[in-house]
């Protein structure tokens, strides 16, 4: 059963469980019907755009910032009842710092290996950044749903290995160096329209989809703006309240799909980042989303 929230915001002692835990779900914050209703968005951008000349694979815009090319990636991650649970943890000032589509299609292999978030962002071990997990089709144990180690959000930032698996979604196949006992790991399952939060730190993962079914994640990661990017400025888009220019470079909400300007700031941005995320990988993981 869905969490039950007081006037579409999150309690006080939700709250307390999601700073306790480093994680919250289910929440519900779309009807099945609108959950549908972006799913055949996404759907119909996905059969329209696969061939189009696109600058990079339709994947990479999928998998880095879709907010930046697909007006219903930013409107999903600016949508206000999914915001007002967010505030709930970060306070008024919200802003999207990336927002993505981890998609696994039926019987298949793709895993998502347990890890830390903030491991190669270049934000630093903070409590500012919380990422909110949305089930456009059913995440269950058979699709291959998310599973969190509960407290772990209060180690610092862990030693991770890159695993150069092909079949790992996360862009350096990087996998925390810890053992995690079966009894640790608390499955997250989700129906269309409801979503998850986890903080930075959670160790987290996922295994393949052995169902009939595309399990489909719409994954954003919202940050408070007094964040400071250890590489340097950064680039973030305001979902509410006040941003900050002198941290992260102000983004606009796309018009239309993959417009060339839109193209070209996400190259941009893309290009950036990957000197944060990639720096130290080696071999196949190198190449990863940002190849």
């Amino acid at each position: 059963m869905p969490l039950d929230l007081s006037a579409g915001r999150l309690t006080a002692e939700q709250q307390d469980a999601y700073w306790r835990d480093g994680f919250l779900h289910p929440i519900r914050v779309l009807s099945p019907e609108a959950a549908a209703a972006f799913r055949g968005t996404l759907e119909r951008i996905e059969r329209d755009w696969l061939a189009a000349d696109l600058p990079q694979p339709l994947s990479t815009y999928k998998r880095l910032n879709s907010h930046v090319v697909m007006p219903f990636a930013a409107e999903l991650a600016r949508d206000p009842a999914v915001l007002e649970v967010v505030e709930g943890v970060l306070g008024p000032d919200i802003l999207i710092y990336s927002a993505e589509l981890f998609i696994k299609e039926p019987h298949t292999r793709h895993m998502v290996s347990m890890h830390q978030d903030l491991t190669y962002w270049g934000l630093g071990a903070i409590d500012g950044l919380v990422t909110a997990w949305i089930a456009l089709s059913p995440a269950t144990r058979a699709s291959g749903c998310m599973e969190f180690v509960a407290g772990s959000h209060k180690n610092p930032i862990l030693a991770h290995t890159d695993t150069h698996d092909p079949a790992n979604l996360l862009s350096r196949g990087q996998e925390v160096q810890v053992e995690i006992a079966p009894e640790d790991r608390v499955e997250i399952a989700l129906q269309p329209g409801e979503m998850s939060l986890h903080h930075g730190l959670t160790i987290h993962g996922s295994g393949p989809n052995g169902s009939d079914d595309r399990r489909i994640g719409f994954v954003i990661r919202y940050i408070r703006p007094d964040m400071k990017p250890l590489g340097g400025r950064d680039y973030a888009m305001t979902a509410r309240g006040r941003g900050n220019p002198a941290h992260f470079t102000p983004l606009q909400e796309p018009r239309v799909a993959f417009a060339p300007d839109a193209l070209a700031l996400h190259e941009e941005i893309r290009q950036h980042q990957a000197k944060v995320m990639m720096a130290g990988a080696t071999g196949a993981s190198a190449a990863g989303m940002y190849g």
